[in-house]
C-alpha cells in the first residue's frame, strides 16, 4: 500500500515538474519571438530609413555638435543628418512660420527648456512614445526619476526631457577682470564696481538666461532685480557674442553662458572660468536637453532610427560628453563631470530633491519663468 502511495506521488511529482519545465520552455519561446520581433522591427526601420536617405535636425548652437553628430549617424546608419545649429527660439521659430505656411522640412528638434513649449501647444510635435522601438528607451527604469517630460502640464508626451544637471555652470568670469571671490552672493553683483561689467543672455527671451533670472526673481525678489538692471547690464540673444565680450574683457562676468558658447575660448587658454555657486545656490537644470519630433516629420524612419539611438544609453553617452552635461540615464557613467564643476542630479540628489529645485518643465516654466520674463520685459531696454 505504502509503495503504491509512493509510486502515485512520485509521478505527480514528475507530473508538476514537466509542467513547470514546459512554462518555462514556452515563456521563454514567448520572450525570444518578442525580442525577434523588435529586432525584426529595428532591422526594418533602419533600411527604410536608408532609402529615406536624411534627417533634418534642429540642434544647439554648437559647431562640435554639428561637425561630430553628421558623419557618426551616417557611419553608424547609413543616413546623411543636415542639422540646423542655431540658438534654441531661433530655430523654433522657423519651424513654426514654415509649418504654419504648409512647409514640412525638419524631423526633430533638441532645445532647451521653455523653447519648444509653442510647437507644442499649437499642435506641431508628434507624440514622442509614438516613435520609441528599443527596449532599453521605453523602459522608465533605466532612466533617473522614469520618464520626465517638459510639457508635463499637458496630458500629452511629445518633449523629453533627458538632462537633469546642479550646480549647472551658467555664469562665467574673466580671471584678468575679477576673482572667484568677488561673487560669494547675488548681492555681491549689485557693487559699483561692476556697473557697466556684467553681461547676461537676455532674459526676456527663453535661454539659459531667462534660466538664471527667474531663480533670481524666486529667490531674490523683483527688488534684487530692479538694484542689477541699473548696473547697466550687457544684454544680447547671442551666446556667442556674449562669449566674445567675456573673452576681451569687455565685461568682467556673464550669466546665461552654458559651456557650449565657452568651450572654443577656454580650449585656446584665454582666462575664462565658471564661477563658483554663489550661497544662494543654483537650479537643477537640464540645459540643451529636450527632444521633440515635429508633426508629420518627412523622414519619418530616419526620426524614428535617431530618436532610437540618440536616447539609448550609446546615443547619451556621446552627446552627455560632446555638450558636457548628465544625462538621465542611469546605465550612463556622469561622475566625470564633477572635475568640470557639474554633477549630475543623478549622481548628487534624490528625485524629490531635483523636482524641488529644478527650474525647468513646464510647470515651472508657467509659474516662474513667465512672470519672472514679464517682469523682465518692464524693466530691461
Amino acid at each position: 500500500m505504502q509503495g503504491t502511495m509512493a509510486i502515485g506521488r512520485f509521478r505527480k511529482f514528475l507530473g508538476v515538474t514537466a509542467s513547470v519545465v514546459a512554462l518555462i520552455v514556452v515563456t521563454g519561446a514567448v520572450g525570444l519571438t518578442a525580442e525577434s520581433r523588435r529586432l525584426a522591427e529595428w532591422d526594418k526601420v533602419v533600411e527604410a530609413a536608408k532609402k529615406e536617405g536624411k534627417v533634418v535636425i534642429a540642434i544647439p548652437p554648437s559647431n562640435e555638435l554639428r561637425r561630430d553628430l553628421e558623419p557618426l549617424l551616417k557611419q553608424k546608419f547609413g543616413i546623411d543628418a543636415e542639422l540646423v545649429a542655431a540658438p534654441g527660439p531661433k530655430n523654433a521659430s522657423r519651424i513654426a512660420a514654415e509649418r504654419k505656411a504648409g512647409v514640412s522640412y525638419f524631423d526633430a528638434i533638441i532645445c532647451g527648456t521653455g523653447t519648444a513649449k509653442g510647437l507644442t501647444h499649437d499642435g506641431m510635435l508628434e507624440p514622442m512614445e509614438s516613435f520609441w522601438i528599443l527596449p532599453e528607451v521605453k523602459d522608465p527604469k533605466l532612466w533617473y526619476g522614469g520618464h520626465i517630460w517638459e510639457d508635463n502640464i499637458s496630458t500629452h508626451k511629445f518633449l523629453y526631457s533627458f538632462f537633469a544637471d546642479v550646480s549647472t555652470q551658467n555664469a562665467w568670469y574673466n580671471t584678468t577682470a575679477a576673482k572667484a571671490e568677488d561673487f560669494r552672493g547675488f548681492d555681491d553683483y549689485l557693487h559699483p564696481k561692476w556697473k557697466g561689467k556684467i553681461g547676461f543672455a537676455d532674459p526676456r527671451v527663453p535661454g539659459s538666461g531667462q534660466g538664471i533670472w527667474s531663480f533670481m526673481w524666486e529667490i531674490k525678489g523683483e527688488e534684487f532685480l530692479r538694484k542689477l538692471a541699473q548696473q547697466e547690464l550687457f544684454l544680447t540673444r547671442d551666446p556667442r557674442q556674449l562669449a566674445d565680450a567675456l573673452a576681451k574683457a569687455k565685461v568682467a562676468v556673464a550669466f546665461g553662458l552654458g559651456r557650449v558658447p565657452v568651450s572654443p575660448f577656454v580650449d585656446a587658454g584665454l582666462p575664462l572660468k565658471p564661477v563658483p555657486a554663489p550661497k544662494e545656490g543654483l537650479p537643477a537644470s537640464n540645459g540643451f536637453g529636450v527632444l521633440g519630433v515635429i508633426k508629420n516629420p518627412p523622414h519619418p524612419n530616419a526620426t524614428k532610427v535617431f530618436v532610437n539611438w540618440f536616447l539609448s544609453k550609446e546615443g547619451q553617452d556621446w552627446y552627455g560628453r560632446t555638450l558636457e552635461n548628465g544625462t538621465r540615464r542611469l546605465d550612463v557613467d556622469t561622475r566625470w563631470l564633477k572635475d568640470l564643476g557639474i554633477n549630475a542630479a543623478k549622481d548628487a540628489i534624490a528625485v524629490q530633491e531635483y523636482h524641488r529645485v529644478r527650474n525647468h518643465l513646464e510647470d515651472k516654466y508657467t509659474k516662474v519663468r513667465l512672470p519672472a520674463g514679464k517682469f523682465a520685459e518692464t524693466i530691461l531696454q
